[in-house]
């Protein structure tokens, strides 16, 4: 058994806390992420799903976007092209596979 508690989790370099931790799989917590720039437009070496708790964000995916809102999750697929605008104060929880912790695959 393995518990994280958010609270004292290890913070990324994007401001990502990294909760539990599996073999092939990982969750990570986006908290109350601000409104500014666009983060950068990436590609990441895993598939992500994730789910809105609060706030509203756009999700560029591959030249389409979405409005995320409290309630809606989405899917990133493994290594596509992708990047985020906050909306509104922002939270929500994502699992990685794999583990987006691990291996420098976050950096």
């Amino acid at each position: 058994m393995h518990k994280v508690s958010s609270s004292t989790s290890p913070t990324g370099a994007g401001g990502q806390k990294y909760l539990a931790t599996g073999v092939s799989l990982g969750m990570r917590l986006w908290e109350n992420e601000q409104p500014g720039e666009d983060k950068p437009t990436s590609r990441r070496p895993y598939e992500v799903v994730g789910y809105v708790l609060s706030g509203r964000a756009e999700l560029h995916l591959e030249g389409q976007t979405v409005i995320l809102e409290p309630g809606d999750s989405w899917v990133v697929p493994k290594d596509a092209e992708h990047t985020y605008k906050i909306l509104e104060s922002f939270s929500a929880v994502e699992a990685t596979h794999p583990p987006a912790s691990v291996h420098g695959r976050d950096e």
